[in-house]
């Protein structure tokens, strides 16, 4: 339904050979779901939905049981067609296993360099969690794929071009706290991407209308594309 086909958002121009690149699919869809769940058992059904909306880099969170046991299943049934990072990542044993498993990137909520480490030496694309322009700037000087500005709700998407200022070259995923609509002021801004949770999710975990997370994507996807072609 969309195409995963853009001009590119940013230069790669990083002083640091070993920053791993963002991939070419999020660079496409600039859209990461966040899930969480009660158990990892029930992803599988709810990523379907999202695949079928368009949204299509997926971040299990490690605040829900079961999520490096149920990486490689989803790997299995969806690999060809989306990619699926871990998120919620804490310690460098919790990224190890993450890798292990097939994790396609690690996100973390604070800034944690040996964390950061741990992904770089495997050639994995890491975006760590940080607030505070200090925060940022270890994290992408250790070797951060893009920095994620959590909770970006206490921020708004004036921080980007902020941050730019005295750190030209930095990437932003903005997380915690962004909208559906707020996803076109943050990319406007200058963010890499967006990361949704539960906006987008809504009650999808609880019994919801799948069909309806279906049209949930579809419209994020949407806001997103045009605000990649707004001048």
């Amino acid at each position: 339904m969309f195409s995963t086909e853009h001009p590119p958002v940013a230069a790669e121009r990083a002083e640091r050979a070993d920053r791993t690149p963002t991939s070419q699919l999020l660079l496409g869809t600039r859209t990461i779901a966040v899930m969480r769940a009660s158990r990892a058992t029930d992803y599988a059904a709810v990523v379907a939905a999202l695949i079928r909306g368009g949204v299509v880099s997926i971040e299990l969170t490690l605040s829900t049981p079961g999520v490096f046991e149920e990486l490689p299943l989803l790997l299995e049934r969806f690999g060809d067609t989306a990619e699926f990072g871990v998120g919620t990542v804490t310690t460098v044993d919790d990224a190890e296993r993450a890798l292990d498993a097939g994790a396609s990137y690690l996100v973390t909520p604070a800034t944690d360099t040996a964390v950061i480490a741990a992904a770089v030496q495997r050639g994995v694309a890491i975006y760590p969690g940080g607030l505070t322009p200090t925060e940022l700037l270890s994290g992408w000087s250790a070797g951060a794929t893009a920095v994620k500005v959590f909770p970006a709700s206490v921020v708004g998407p004036s921080y980007v071009p902020t941050l730019r200022g005295p750190f030209p070259d930095i990437q932003v995923i903005p997380s915690g706290g962004v909208g559906m609509e707020d996803a076109a002021a943050w990319l406007k801004a200058g963010a890499l991407a967006v990361s949704v949770g539960g906006p987008l999710l809504g009650d999808a975990f609880d019994g919801g209308d799948l069909r309806k997370l279906t049209e949930r994507a579809v419209r994020l996807r949407a806001v997103v594309d045009e605000a990649e072609t707004a001048p």
